[in-house]
């Protein structure tokens, strides 16, 4: 394959990418036997009420994305990084509350994937009814 791709542009815009992008990989290794207050960062579920009892990201804080203008300073550590998540690649409702916490001076990245692709790498989420450990998907996570 040919381009005459200006290579100095495509590295600009994936280091752009990873500035402000993680994946649930990272997230799962970054919180791996830690509490939620010893975290490197806070996780913010920011889907519905229902989705969140459904099922979320241990240690994870519940705030849906139209109340982070609202409500970020006084339940989010402004000190601490912040990543967001909603339901999958299908959902942009991580990426609008990644940006309202950085309009509130946040620094923010937003967790590619989302709760789908947790659930589906198989690493274990909480529900109201308790902890579930869910099987990987094949297609997602090598068994």
């Amino acid at each position: 394959m040919t381009t005459s791709q200006d290579t100095s542009a495509a590295v600009a815009h994936f280091a752009g990418r990873l500035a402000f992008e993680t994946d649930v990989a990272d997230v799962h290794t970054a919180l791996a036997g830690l509490a939620a207050a010893d975290a490197p960062f806070t996780l913010v579920d920011v889907r519905s009420q229902e989705s969140w009892d459904q099922g979320h990201v241990p240690g994870a804080v519940h705030l849906p994305s139209g109340k982070v203008r609202l409500r970020a300073e006084q339940v989010i550590d402004r000190d601490r990084p912040v990543v967001t998540y909603c339901w999958g690649p299908g959902c942009n409702a991580a990426t609008k509350a990644a940006l309202e916490f950085a309009k509130l001076g946040y620094d923010v990245k937003e967790m590619i994937g989302g709760f789908e692709y947790w659930v589906r790498e198989g690493f274990a989420y909480d529900t109201k009814q308790g902890r579930t450990n869910p099987a990987p998907d094949p297609l997602a996570a090598p068994l």
